[in-house]
């Protein structure tokens, strides 16, 4: 069985599914059929979402596990939200670059939690 791809390795489009068959009892059923948000993502991304699924959302957990810092998972977390087709909140632009970098090297530091940064870069 080979994984089902989402888009057309030809032209990026979007595939659809056409043919639905049981191996059990035969049946077949024909129609079109979308293949879901999911099949929208690169292998990378899917990879990405299986392992922040498995951390159960927690991207502290998800950058031990991958290796990255923690705005490298944000980042990824990011791009596949928008993958998916829903938009982000960027936040407020009141935090500047460098009160950004900050409260991000605190977080990676361990003096403040990943649920403190959050808060931190919402209030200033």
């Amino acid at each position: 069985m080979y994984p089902v791809i989402g888009k057309c390795p030809v032209c990026g489009d979007t595939m659809s599914v056409t043919r639905l068959h049981c191996r059990n009892c035969d049946s077949a059923l024909e129609g079109q059929f979308t293949l879901g948000r999911f099949y929208q993502l690169s292998p990378q991304q899917l990879a990405f979402t299986e392992t922040f699924i498995r951390c159960e959302g927690k991207l502290t957990r998800v950058q031990d596990e991958l290796g990255m810092s923690y705005p490298t998972a944000r980042a990824r977390l990011t791009e596949v939200i928008r993958s998916l087709g829903y938009e982000v909140d960027e936040g407020d632009d009141s935090v500047s670059p460098e009160q950004r970098k900050q409260i991000l090297q605190q977080l990676a530091s361990g003096d403040i939690s990943s649920e403190q940064a959050v808060e931190l870069l919402k209030a200033k």
